[in-house]
């Protein structure tokens, strides 16, 4: 125990990690976090556009609402909300007790202030779109003088006004970048950050770690230890060692590292491991030669197994994908079973269509790994099928950038939900209104699709808006919007000192208010 309290304050370097109790026994009151392999982009919420900016604005800040690590949506600094009858109205009633890091009370006019900053565009906001359902928002972003649908009637209500029926919006409230601020927000607010939330930054040394402070005075309990710290730390094995030297209490396993740790006692008796919300998946540009031909898809579909794939290139670690919405999410149809690997059924689909000698499509991928390693394992599969690729790798913003300007034929990439819904899935992906910039780099557009997907985003009836998922899923399958591949799990070695911890499925779903620290 003593060389792990040292071990901790040489990294620390400002407080221990442990000290002693009244009976003489030794108590933990850092927990060290190393998930994170590269400093926040900015603590400002506003400018928060990637996961450790997201994780730390969820330690700093609250919204009113917020995520639970299983993804539920719940209040945060609104106790309750209501909704008008034709879904455009909600009616916030905000808990009236709350002080930000600085002593000042929240008020209703710090929803109103936060939300207008955000949208302002000499704010230059990364994620903005959050707050688009509200009446008048997109114009303001675009800097014309609206109303916007935000009132105040009185210091604890929030009433706001949609543009249209959105029955998912109290989870785009839960966004890093809805997050309230206080009165005063300076030029320097990025690195003094002040919020509600359960932690207060004490120090952040650009890319080493970032250390918080339990706020003792937060309205949802105080957390159960008294410093949170972020290490970032940029290679793996580096991380490993540190927490098999228990010097880090969380490690994020990579896929790489999985057999090793599975098929070792001691090191799988520290694994917790969680569905996440990501999906692995092939665009398939529907507007380019023989991809408009949904028969030239299906043999896409046909040409791979994704169960192989899976197990080589992911040691396993997740699901394969029989439409776009994750397992964990309402609108999963469990019924629904994935195209068979069948290199003949693809051959015969190729000469229906009218390519008996097959066809010749780019496969484009990013060049960081595991892609290209996956790309030359597709190239081997649709081979075997006619199908003749050629890769094409690039750094990941120009393969990003190519797809949604619909250069690429086929495109291999993932998908990271930024809030726990089918809708996030379904709509950004597939929907019409999103081909290209949107997240549609299929360019998959169908009517019958898109009315479905409608309908569900104004559907307040849980069970009615599953069921219109499903059906939107089952057509976009069927007539391959996109080949899904796997869904991922996401793999934690966590130190047996550590109490409470769960796995979170999205990525601002761990605020640490839950954890203890043991022995």
């Amino acid at each position: 125990m003593r060389s792990i309290c040292a071990a901790i304050i040489a990294i620390t370097l400002v407080a221990p990690g442990c000290r002693r109790a009244d009976d003489g026994s030794s108590v933990r009151h850092t927990l060290v976090d190393s998930r994170d392999w590269y400093d926040p982009r900015s603590l400002d919420p506003a400018k928060a556009t990637d996961v450790p900016s997201g994780r730390a604005v969820a330690y700093l800040f609250d919204g009113l609402t917020r995520f639970t690590p299983s993804g539920e949506v719940e209040p945060a600094l609104a106790r309750s909300w209501d909704v008008s009858p034709d879904g455009l109205r909600y009616t916030f009633h905000l808990r009236d007790s709350v002080t930000f890091h600085d002593g000042s009370l929240f008020r209703a006019r710090h929803v109103s202030q936060s939300f207008q900053r955000l949208l302002r565009p000499e704010t230059q906001s990364g994620t903005v779109w959050p707050l688009f359902p509200i009446a008048g928002a997109r114009a303001t972003a675009a800097g014309k003088d609206v109303p916007l649908g935000l009132e105040t009637p009185d210091d604890t209500t929030v009433v706001i006004t949609l543009a249209e029926p959105l029955a998912i919006f109290p989870k785009l409230l839960a966004m890093p970048a809805a997050a309230i601020l206080p009165d005063h927000v300076g030029v320097d607010f990025s690195e003094k950050p002040v919020g509600t939330g359960p932690w207060k930054l004490v120090q952040w040394k650009h890319d080493d770690f970032l250390k918080f402070a339990r706020n003792t005075n937060y309205y949802g309990g105080a957390p159960a230890f008294d410093t949170l710290l972020a290490r970032i730390i940029p290679e793996p094995s580096t991380a490993v060692a540190e927490f098999e030297a228990g010097t880090v209490d969380i490690l994020y396993i990579p896929e790489e590292q999985t057999r090793s740790w599975e098929n070792t006692d001691e090191r799988r008796a520290n694994l917790v491991s969680a569905p996440a919300l990501r999906l692995w998946y092939i665009g398939v540009n529907s507007t380019r030669g023989p991809l408009k031909d949904v028969r030239v898809r299906q043999a896409l579909a046909h040409a791979i197994d994704a169960p192989t794939l899976l197990a080589q290139l992911l040691a396993g670690r997740g699901t394969v994908a029989a439409g776009v919405v994750p397992p964990t999410l309402d609108g999963f149809d469990a019924a629904r079973k994935p195209f068979a690997y069948d290199t003949l059924a693809a051959r015969r689909l190729l000469t229906e269509a009218g390519y008996p000698n097959g066809i010749d499509l780019e496969l484009w991928s990013s060049q960081t790994s595991p892609w290209p390693r996956l790309a030359q394992t597709l190239q081997a599969y649709l081979g075997a099928a006619n199908i003749r690729l050629k890769l094409v790798q690039r750094d990941a913003s120009a393969m990003r950038a190519a797809a949604r300007a619909g250069q690429t034929d086929l495109v291999v990439k993932d998908w990271y939900a930024d809030y726990p819904d089918a809708e996030n899935f379904l709509y950004p992906l597939l929907h019409t209104a999103n081909k290209g910039a949107g997240g549609n780099v299929s360019f998959f557009s169908n009517a019958t699709f898109d009315r479905l997907v409608d309908e569900a985003r104004r559907e307040a009836d849980g069970q009615r808006r599953a069921t219109l998922y499903r059906s939107a899923d089952s057509l976009a399958y069927q007539q391959v919007g996109l080949v899904p591949l796997f869904f991922y799990n996401e793999m934690y070695a966590v130190q047996p000192w550590v109490k409470g911890f769960e796995v979170p499925v999205i990525f601002n779903g761990q605020r640490w208010t839950k954890v203890s620290l043991g022995q």
